[in-house]
């Protein structure tokens, strides 16, 4: 099928993986997503597919400020 869509080919393991960083980017549930892959635990998903990718790490960074200048907010008054 890849060959006749003119793509590359890469291993199926490729596809599971990026449906995972896709899931995490996203805001997916880390157990949801245990659910999803069929892991006998969170620490399993955690351990292999949990890495940071640079749009999590951004998003997350500004959930961090956002939450932070609140709570300055409501000391400095």
């Amino acid at each position: 099928m890849l060959k006749r869509a003119g793509l590359n080919s890469y291993p199926i393991h490729s596809l599971r993986h990026t449906y995972v960083v896709n899931l995490l980017e996203a805001g997916a549930d880390i157990k949801y997503i245990q659910k999803q892959l069929g892991h006998g635990s969170q620490q399993i998903t955690s351990d292999v597919y949990a890495h940071l990718s640079k749009k999590m790490n951004k998003k997350n960074t500004e959930q961090v400020n956002e939450r932070l200048n609140d709570v300055f907010k409501g000391i400095s008054k």
